[in-house]
């Protein structure tokens, strides 16, 4: 099949890319620089880069007490999740 490959280097790419926003979204947020829309960290998460933030949500503890993050980061998790499962079981 050839979509695993083309969707593994997909999530690869789409976690780091999430994962540095989120990490210069904090850095940015220290500092009083420029921040980086709560609406793209949030498509970031929905285009597949939710384990990138989850891992700066908890490691840098960077928007832990927004509610909105963490309803938009587990629903986009279940979707992705969901649909992992169903492309490996079709």
């Amino acid at each position: 099949m050839q979509l695993v490959p083309a969707l593994l280097s997909w999530l690869i790419a789409i976690n780091l890319v999430t994962g540095v926003a989120y990490a210069l979204d904090k850095v940015a947020a220290r500092r009083g620089g420029r921040r980086i829309r709560e609406r793209t960290l949030w498509l970031l998460c929905f285009l597949g880069g939710v384990g990138g933030a989850w891992l700066v949500f908890f490691g840098m503890r960077h928007k832990t007490q927004h509610r909105s993050f963490w309803i938009v980061q587990s629903v986009a998790t279940v979707l992705w999740v969901g649909l992992l499962l169903w492309l490996l079981v079709s």
